[in-house]
């Protein structure tokens, strides 16, 4: 049995926003950082990735400029506009609410 889990629908954005939170980056450090830090529960697909980066841009959540990465090779670095960063913040909010909503649900007592 895999440890990896699928997204929910929408919690990409979330979680791309939020590595761009720390500071511009490109695709594959994006990736990386929520691998590390979802202890390498989600591994984020190029496709998905990119597609979301490229709705962050069309939305102003997100700027990009091409640039050299560590090793040296040219990549996209993509950081957070201040749209994206209150973004962000609604969008945590929310997550945070849902997360509790659906922990009671769970918790609940059985009635049958």
């Amino acid at each position: 049995m895999s440890d990896e889990l699928d997204l929910f629908q929408g919690t990409l954005d979330v979680l791309v926003l939020r590595a761009l939170s720390h500071g511009p980056r490109h695709g594959y450090g994006i990736a990386r950082w929520i691998q590390d830090h979802s202890e390498g529960t989600f591994r984020i697909l190029d496709g998905a990735l990119y597609t979301s980066l490229h709705r962050m841009e069309e939305k102003g959540w997100a700027d990009a400029e091409w640039g050299t990465s560590e090793r040296g090779k040219r990549a996209r670095f993509y950081e957070l506009t201040v749209a994206g960063r209150a973004e962000l913040r609604v969008r945590t909010t929310n997550w945070n609410r849902y997360v509790k909503a659906v922990a009671h649900v769970l918790a609940a007592p059985s009635t049958a």
